[in-house]
C-alpha cells in the first residue's frame, strides 16, 4: 500500500485518538484502549514500510503520549509536580506560542503609550500615578533617595502585601479572559500604561539609573509573570470567540484548562519577585551596581528561559495535516 493511501484510509481514526488523549473530546476508555492498540499496529506497519516518513515520527509520538496517559505508574503520579513544570507547561507554551507573542506585542504598545503619553503631556503621570503618589516620589527624590518607598513597612508585611496584590493582578488577566479576552487587554493596558508612565517619571526627574537598578531587583520576573497571566487569559477568550470544530462549550472547557496551567506556572515566579521586593529591593540604593544589575539579569533570564528558550528546545512532533 503507498502511504498516501495508508494515510487516508487511517486519518480520520488518529485524528479521533489525537483530540481524545489531548481533552478535546471525551472517549469511552474501552474504545480509547481498543484505538491505542490498532495505532500500534499502525505504527509497527509504517515502522515496516515507510521507516524514514513522516508518518512513523507522528506515529511514534503519538503511541508514546497515549502510553503516558492509559498506562500511568505510580512513580509518574508521585511526579506530577515535576511534570508539569518540565512537560505539560513547555509543551502548552510551544503550542500556543502566537499568544505567546500578542502577549508581548500588547505589552510593548501599552508602555510605549504610556511613555509617549508622559512626554507629551505633563499631567499624565499623576492622573495614572495620582497627586499623592508623585508629592511622596518627588520628596523622597529630593532626600536622595528615589525608591525609598519599596523601604516602608516590614520585610515580611512587605512581601506578603506585595505578592497577594501580584497574585490578584495576574488572576485578573486570567479570568478576564472569559469576557472573550477584552478584559485582559484592559488589565494589560492598565498595567503597561502604568510602567511606561512611571519609568518616564524617573526619567524626568534624572533618577531614571536609580528607578531601575531598584525597581527592575523584583520587577523582572513580576511583570514578566503578568505577561504570561495575559497570554492565559488570550487563549481564554480565543476558546469562547474561535471554537473552530468544536462546540463553543466544549472548546471553553479545552481552553480553561489550558489557561488555567498557564496561570499555575506563573505563581512561583509571583512569589519569587516579592521575596525580592519585601526583602532585598530595600537595599538597592546602597548595594554595589554590580550587585543590583546581577540579580535583575539573573531573574530576567531565569524566568526568560523558562518561558522563551525551553519550550522551544524539544523537537516538535509533524501535526496530522503535515503528513
Amino acid at each position: 500500500m503507498r502511504e498516501v493511501a495508508f494515510i487516508k484510509r487511517n486519518k480520520d481514526k488518529w485524528l479521533a485518538f489525537e483530540q481524545a488523549i489531548t481533552g478535546q473530546s471525551k472517549m469511552n476508555p474501552d474504545d480509547l484502549a481498543g484505538l491505542y492498540i490498532q495505532l500500534v499496529n499502525d505504527l509497527s506497519f509504517a515502522q515496516t514500510y515507510y521507516p524514514k516518513s513522516k508518518t512513523v515520527i507522528y506515529l511514534n509520538h503519538l503511541a508514546a503520549t497515549a502510553f503516558r496517559q492509559i498506562y500511568k505508574t505510580k512513580r509518574e503520579e508521585s511526579n506530577v509536580f515535576v511534570r508539569f513544570f518540565k512537560i505539560d507547561v513547555p509543551t502548552i507554551i510551544r503550542e500556543h506560542k502566537k499568544y505567546l507573542i500578542y502577549a508581548f506585542v500588547l505589552f510593548f504598545i501599552s508602555v510605549s503609550i504610556g511613555v509617549i503619553s508622559a512626554v507629551y503631556d505633563d499631567s499624565f503621570v499623576r492622573l495614572i500615578l495620582g497627586d499623592n503618589y508623585v508629592e511622596m516620589t518627588m520628596t523622597n527624590i529630593q532626600s536622595g533617595d528615589a525608591v525609598a518607598v519599596y523601604k516602608s513597612g516590614s520585610n515580611w508585611g512587605s512581601f506578603i502585601g506585595i505578592t497577594m496584590n501580584n497574585l490578584t493582578v495576574g488572576l485578573k488577566c486570567f479570568i478576564y479572559g472569559v469576557s472573550g479576552g477584552f478584559g485582559t487587554v484592559y488589565i494589560m493596558l492598565q498595567n503597561g500604561i502604568m510602567i511606561g508612565a512611571f519609568q518616564s517619571f524617573f526619567y524626568q526627574q534624572g533618577v531614571f539609573w536609580e528607578s531601575v537598578r531598584g525597581i527592575w531587583i523584583h520587577g523582572a520576573m513580576e511583570i514578566f509573570a503578568i505577561v504570561i497571566e495575559t497570554m492565559a487569559g488570550l487563549i481564554l477568550g480565543a476558546s469562547i470567540l474561535f471554537p473552530g470544530t468544536f462546540s463553543r462549550l466544549d472548546s471553553f472547557k479545552s481552553g480553561i484548562r489550558t489557561s488555567i496551567k498557564i496561570w499555575l506556572s506563573t505563581i512561583p515566579f509571583t512569589f519569587a519577585a516579592g521575596f525580592l521586593e519585601g526583602f532585598i529591593t530595600r537595599y538597592s540604593n546602597v548595594m554595589p551596581n554590580a550587585v543590583s544589575v546581577g540579580i535583575i539579569l539573573t531573574t530576567l533570564s531565569v524566568i526568560s528561559w523558562y518561558y522563551l528558550i525551553y519550550p522551544f528546545k524539544q523537537n516538535n512532533p509533524p501535526k496530522l495535516e503535515e503528513l
